[in-house]
């Protein structure tokens, strides 16, 4: 009697168990249907106005009107963008708190592989949105009209020579560290809170290198304020034909692209997801916002979740190296 009331329990067990499972997906699909219920928020790693804030709200207001929601840039510049992605991983997974996600913030993952919220892990991608060139410039002062003028300039006067970056183990540093590696020069570096916060010093000339955005940059140069000496691609960009790229400066190889893309925390329902995925890849098809995207310089990418999880391991592990080469340690 008593194994026969245990055999029946454990058919219970397992009954219920199969039950449960089989409305999980059924309760996902149903709150997929009503997502979302309230206004989305979108964290930014930077401040108002940098390149990557420009990014988002360039796509917010498509957003909203695709899904009927307020969407609202939360900027939360500082320490390397890690108290955004903090502040994103801990937010309630329903969908309605997305992060903007860096190629920083990769790098930083790179440097301290052990803290609390990385991309791919703590952070769930959604899709990649674009790819764009660093643009190297130069306030106008500094007494260089070419890359090679530049390298001479740092070898005549070792550590005279100075460059902003967004912070150890930011793209800027690594960028900054690697023409140093090849183009075998002293300069001091003259690290900041975040991406582009170095941008007034910059043009003030406290400071006389810059590796950014073209974004953020073009403006400056067209009018004067900055001097273009190279892009970091293999070709030259269409909206600044007379800046060469690093190869054409006499610096070969140095190929180094910014990237930016969405992300969710961890546990976000696979099905919201996909509808963050397909009405934010739909708001990428607006005419105006490409052709806003090309004369910044950069190109759209877009993908699945899962391509955009895979391009982000394989930035880290090139990265990876550079760090290694350049001897960067955590800070």
């Amino acid at each position: 009697m008593e194994s026969h009331r245990r055999a029946s329990a454990r058919k219970l067990r397992i009954a219920c168990t199969a039950a449960c499972f089989a409305v999980a997906p059924a309760s996902g699909l149903g709150y997929a249907q009503a997502f979302p219920t309230k206004p989305i928020r979108i964290i930014v790693p930077t401040v108002s106005g940098s390149a990557p804030d420009v990014r988002v709200r360039q796509v917010a207001p498509k957003l909203s009107e695709a899904l009927g929601q307020p969407v609202i840039v939360d900027n939360r510049a500082g320490a390397n963008g890690t108290i955004a992605t903090q502040l994103a991983a801990r937010a309630q997974p329903d969908g309605h708190t997305l992060f903007f996600g860096l190629i920083n913030n990769a790098l930083y993952d790179q440097l301290y592989p052990d803290w609390c919220c990385q991309l791919n892990r703590e952070l769930a991608p959604v899709t990649h949105f674009t790819l764009t060139p660093l643009l190297m410039v130069i306030h106008p002062g500094v007494a260089a009209n070419t890359l090679q003028d530049y390298i001479k300039l740092a070898k005549t006067k070792p550590g005279f020579v100075t460059y902003g970056s967004a912070g150890p183990g930011s793209i800027t540093q690594l960028v900054g560290e690697w023409i140093k590696l090849q183009g075998g020069i002293n300069v001091l570096e003259v690290p900041y809170k975040s991406v582009n916060a170095e941008m007034p010093d910059l043009l003030g000339g406290q400071i006389m290198t810059g590796y950014l955005n073209p974004t953020v940059l073009i403006p400056h140069i067209k009018a004067g304020r900055l001097r273009g000496l190279a892009v970091t691609a293999t070709a030259r960009l269409a909206v600044l034909p007379e800046v060469p790229t690093t190869a054409q400066g006499g610096l070969p190889g140095v190929v180094a692209s910014v990237w930016n893309g969405y992300f969710v925390p961890r546990g976000t329902p696979k099905p919201v997801i996909e509808t963050l995925n397909r009405e934010i890849l739909r708001a990428f098809t607006a005419p105006d916002l490409r052709q806003q995207i090309a004369e910044g310089g950069s190109e759209i990418v877009g993908g699945s979740p899962e391509q955009f999880a895979g391009f982000v391991r394989q930035e880290i592990a090139k990265w990876g190296k550079v760090i290694k080469d350049a001897g960067i340690k955590p800070q």
